[in-house]
């Protein structure tokens, strides 16, 4: 028996990152839609790791394939506002990373949203999984250094 997830609190994440909301995110009942949020995920995770030099994604040797989601929803986000991906590391492996996303309304204490995805690195060329590369080793254990409360 699954006990049913709980917000994560601000505090659990160490780097943060602001995306605002477009009007085209905003569904029929007025609030954001859940594939949206997903995109969210990828937003926040590649565009740190690009920022920090450990993703390449037009002549990098490695790419990061996603090969698992899942995303928990507690309160609604809708247009206008921004949103503050919190992003943390709960799990490294030689090829893999999990990533664990919190998406916070601006300035709110507990996520809206939160969920994880799987990337699998690969070469390139062949896609067979590879080691971490030594930018991106760096980049996971900064995002490890963190409470998982």
């Amino acid at each position: 028996m699954s006990t049913k997830p709980t917000p994560h609190l601000r505090s659990a994440f160490r780097v943060f990152r602001s995306i605002p909301t477009r009007w085209a995110d905003n569904d029929l009942y007025g609030h954001v839609n859940n594939v949206v949020y997903y995109s969210w995920f990828d937003t926040a995770v590649n565009a740190l790791l690009i920022e920090r030099g450990a993703l390449d994604i037009h002549g990098g040797d490695t790419i990061g394939f996603v090969v698992e989601t899942q995303c928990n929803y507690f309160a609604p986000l809708a247009f206008p506002q921004t949103v503050e991906a919190g992003i943390r590391v709960a799990h490294a492996g030689s090829s893999s990373v999990r990533y664990e996303i919190g998406l916070f309304a601006e300035g709110a204490e507990s996520a809206a949203a939160q969920g994880h995805f799987v990337h699998v690195y690969v070469d390139r060329t062949n896609q067979r999984p590879v080691k971490l590369p030594a930018a991106l080793q760096g980049v996971v254990a900064d995002l490890r250094h963190v409470s998982h409360t």
